[in-house]
């Protein structure tokens, strides 16, 4: 038996902030500032994502000095400079997420929730704004929201294979539903068979189920 994750994936950098400051500075640093064609980025797992942007040197600077304050997990500076990107550039979505995550770091779930609020009024289709939002929500005791905000991620994209990983924990830990822990634990491991973590916990719920 394993205890239950108090985060589902190690760092910021693994989910997607490293992911979403490349797509945010390549964009940028494309177009000086004005709006450029979608830059698709992709992760080790084969994820890909396009996003837009139109943000100045000075925001486009301060992104980055904040995506290297994440890795370094100094959160409250982290979160100065994200605070400025966003005044200064209100539409860049990746911003809000990141500095989404960098308070869900220190623990002030109210401020992360509004960024992701905010991240997804600006991109309604952007799974991994659904994809934070299921984790906060699961950190906030509301699980059939967390449930449905993975299934909207996966909905879109349905190689986001971070969101099945979730899904599949959120069912087995917190909704006591094992069909969909296996369903997307199987999944999942279908698509990333070097998690070994991941393959451990499918092992341990079939020897729960009798399997």
């Amino acid at each position: 038996m394993r205890s239950s994750p108090s985060h589902p994936l190690p760092t910021i950098a693994s989910r997607a902030a490293l992911l979403l400051a490349s797509a945010l500075v390549s964009a940028c640093a494309a177009s000086g500032g004005k709006p450029s064609a979608a830059t698709e980025v992709h992760d080790a797992g084969g994820f890909s994502i396009q996003e837009k942007a139109r943000v100045g040197g000075d925001a486009r600077a301060d992104f980055a000095s904040a995506v290297r304050l994440l890795e370094q997990e100094h959160f409250e500076s982290a979160i100065a400079l994200l605070v400025q990107v966003t005044e200064a550039a209100p539409s860049a979505t990746a911003a809000h997420i990141d500095l989404a995550m960098a308070y869900g770091r220190v623990d002030d779930l109210e401020r992360a929730e509004a960024s992701l609020k905010r991240a997804l009024e600006l991109n309604p289709r952007h799974p991994v704004v659904h994809n934070e939002l299921g984790i906060l929500y699961r950190r906030t005791g509301r699980f059939a929201e967390a449930r449905q905000s993975y299934e909207q991620a996966l909905a879109l994209y349905p190689t986001f294979h971070f969101a099945r990983r979730n899904l599949a924990i959120l069912c087995d830990l917190y909704l006591s539903d094992p069909n969909c822990a296996l369903e997307h634990y199987a999944l999942y491991l279908q698509a990333m068979p070097n998690d070994e973590a991941a393959a451990m916990w499918l092992a341990d719920l079939r020897s729960r189920l009798g399997n």
